[in-house]
Formats: C-alpha cells, sequence, structure tokens
C-alpha cells in the first residue's frame, strides 16, 4: 500500500512526536513554513502546490493564508482538515462541507477552560488598576487614589450592589467564566441566540438582547466563533452603547472588533478600557492604533490559552486528538470531534472502509 501524504500547514509540536506518529503509520509528512509561534507562513499558491496529491492536511491557526477552497481542490484525495485548536475560522468549512471533506478540532478543556481563566484575570487586572499600581511602586510611588480598583461582588454590609458582567456568547468558554465567577456574587448576563433558555438557568445567566448587555455591562466579554454574522460584531454602533466606564475583553477571535473603532472610543474616554488577546491580523501589526494608548488596553499575543499541559507544545492534547482524527480518516474511519458534522454522509459515501493506511 502506497504512503499517505499529510501536509502540516503550521506545526506545533516542538518535540515531532506527533510527526513521528504519523510517520510510523505510513505517513510522509511535507511541512510548511507557518507554526505555533508565528502565524504567517506559505501563500495559498505554495500552499497549492505543497497540498497536492495530500489525503489530510493538519496544523494550529494560520493567517498568512486560510486553507482556501483552492487548496483544498488541490488534492482530490483530501479526506480531512485537522487543527490543534478549537477555532476553524482559518479553514473555509462551508467549501470543505460541499467537497465532502471532513473538518476536525481540538475543543480540548485545557484550551477553552484556560481561555475562561485567562479571561477573568484580564478583567481582573484591568478592575483592580494592578499594572498602573506596580508601575507606581517601580517608580517611586504610593497610594494614588486614581488608581483606586472596582469591587466585583455584591456587599450585604452597606448595600453595594456589585458589578454587572455581560457575557457575548454562552458556550463551553462562556458558562465556564460564569461558574467560576459565581461565588463573586455579581450580576451576570448573557447574549447568544443559539442557546437554550435552559442553559442560561443552568448557569445562573439572565438572558438578555445585545443592545441591553451593552447598556448595562460593567465588563463586556467575548465568547463566539468568528463567522460572517459575528465579524465587527462590536463596532461603532455598538461601543457607543458601553458605559464610559465599562471593560471590554476579547479572548475570542480579532475579527469580532473593530479595532479602529474601539481605539477611538478609548481615545476619546468613551470606554474606560480594554483587553484583548485575540487581532485581525496576527501577529499585530506595528501600525495598530491600539499600540498607542498605555494603560487603556492590555495586549496580549494570542496566548491566553497557553499554560503548562495544555492543548499545544510537544504532544499536548490539541495535537494528539487531532493526529489521531488524521490517523482514524486515513484508516477509512470517521474520526471524533468533527466539526462539519453534515458532510459525514458525503465523506462516508467517498472514504468509509477506504483505507490508505494499513493497520
Amino acid at each position: 500500500m502506497a504512503s499517505a501524504k499529510v501536509f502540516i500547514f503550521a506545526a506545533a509540536d516542538a518535540t515531532g512526536e506527533s510527526h513521528r506518529m504519523l510517520e510510523r503509520a505510513g505517513c510522509d509528512l511535507l511541512i510548511g513554513k507557518a507554526g505555533w509561534e508565528t502565524p504567517r507562513g506559505d501563500n495559498e499558491e505554495e500552499m497549492r502546490g505543497m497540498a497536492q496529491g495530500a489525503h489530510a492536511l493538519i496544523g494550529t491557526s494560520i493567517r498568512s493564508s486560510p486553507i482556501t477552497r483552492r487548496i483544498m481542490m488541490s488534492s482530490p484525495e483530501l479526506r480531512v482538515v485537522s487543527k490543534y485548536t478549537i477555532g476553524v475560522d482559518d479553514i473555509d468549512v462551508d467549501s470543505a462541507t460541499e467537497l465532502g471533506i471532513l473538518v476536525t478540532h481540538a475543543p480540548t478543556e485545557s484550551n477553552w477552560g484556560a481561555v475562561a481563566e485567562g479571561t477573568i484575570a484580564m478583567m481582573l487586572m484591568l478592575l483592580k488598576r494592578l499594572r498602573q499600581r506596580d508601575e507606581q511602586v517601580k517608580a517611586g510611588g504610593w497610594r494614588d487614589p486614581a488608581l483606586t480598583g472596582t469591587y466585583l461582588g455584591s456587599r450585604a454590609s452597606d448595600g453595594y450592589p456589585g458589578i454587572t458582567l455581560g457575557i457575548i456568547g454562552m458556550g463551553r468558554i462562556g458558562r465556564r467564566v460564569s461558574n467560576l465567577l459565581r461565588p463573586w456574587n455579581l450580576r451576570i448576563i448573557g447574549y447568544d441566540p443559539y442557546v437554550g433558555d435552559d442553559v442560561f438557568a443552568a448557569h445562573n445567566v439572565t438572558r438578555v438582547e445585545l443592545p441591553a448587555l451593552l447598556g448595562t455591562s460593567d465588563v463586556v466579554t467575548l465568547h463566539v466563533v468568528l463567522t460572517p454574522e459575528t465579524r465587527n460584531l462590536i463596532a461603532a454602533p455598538q461601543l457607543a452603547l458601553m458605559k464610559p466606564s465599562a471593560v471590554l475583553v476579547n479572548t475570542s477571535r480579532g475579527g469580532v472588533v473593530d479595532e479602529d473603532a474601539l481605539a477611538a472610543a478609548l481615545r476619546a474616554g468613551k470606554l474606560d478600557a480594554a483587553a484583548l488577546d485575540v487581532f485581525a491580523e496576527e501577529p499585530l501589526q506595528p501600525e495598530s492604533p491600539l499600540r498607542g494608548l498605555g494603560n487603556r488596553v492590555v495586549l496580549s499575543p494570542h496566548m491566553v490559552a497557553a499554560n503548562a499541559g495544555g492543548g499545544l507544545g510537544g504532544l499536548g492534547e490539541g495535537v494528539r486528538w487531532a493526529t489521531e482524527s488524521v490517523l482514524a480518516a486515513l484508516r477509512g474511519q470517521v474520526p471524533d470531534h468533527v466539526y462539519n458534522q453534515e458532510a459525514i454522509l458525503q465523506w462516508q459515501e467517498r472514504f468509509l472502509g477506504r483505507a490508505v493506511l494499513s493497520g
């Protein structure tokens, strides 16, 4: 039996163990320039050439050239595009589905749970003025009243009501954020048109519409996937609804927020602060208006899920899941963690039981 060809378009396993797993199974590997540390690699034309004859594509997030229809059509034998991470916004999933190609991802708890924890860390950094306090003490200062923090929860002693947290997107991450903050006794509201009332009730979150959430919340945190519907979900009109004292946290995808509009709102004092782990262009471009906003923004290099023992780095959970998905597909089996479930029937007609790997 001939070898299966696997194109690793954006590597994430510095140890190479997952690559050796594929090679031991009988795969020939071709590795692109992109990687976890830098999501920019080969352009579309280069990737089309590298994908020719490939049975599988695998990798982490890639920004220089998403996995387009043209790239996938470079190989009639392509069975699966497998991501080491949760997000699939860098894959043309609709085209993959039309072509009968499975897209798998890695919704590991080490990833989405870490995003929830990092979201709360960013929120606390802004509300408690931690960075400014650190800078003041290191510069020889002491106890500036301007660095008074925000108390999050309600207080029975003096009737303080606590802040209102608005969660946009009640998927795994949004739910975990609400669960982690439940003991803090703050009011939590949420917006998600695709989730039932039972989910909101189970996580002690009050369902509201988006304008009400933006106008009421002291902190707005985004936990949505990037789709045509959510692109620039938070732009100038939405920012104008928020309180001048409010904080925006985005650990979802950069394209969800209009960065120019956000920078303008922060400069004009129409919003107090923002924390961003994700950006429309990654790495963040030198000319980005977000870079000149000082302590009004916390900027993180898309690493909120990067924790010891997490899904990436060596044979982490996400890397292992994605590798196992590729091996299953190459053996003619439907892999776990298929994102485009609607493609499975067509895929089965094309590939079920038709192995390009033995064993």
